[in-house]
């Protein structure tokens, strides 16, 4: 469940970059980077915290 919750906050970071590129680089329109950006944003914050904890685990 933890590497499934990475691999969606991981899609969400490129969601959030990728956009933004190919708008510089002319290859995708404005409005569409705000939807594509929000989306990316809304699923990082939403599977992000579920596995940066920052609470390292003791094994004994």
């Amino acid at each position: 469940m933890r590497t499934f919750l990475k691999i969606l906050s991981f899609l969400g970071l490129t969601l959030t970059i990728l956009p933004s590129i190919l708008v510089f680089a002319g290859r995708m329109e404005l409005q569409n980077q705000h939807h594509w950006t929000l989306a990316g944003t809304v699923l990082w914050f939403a599977t992000a915290p579920f596995w940066l904890d920052g609470k390292k685990k003791l094994e004994n």
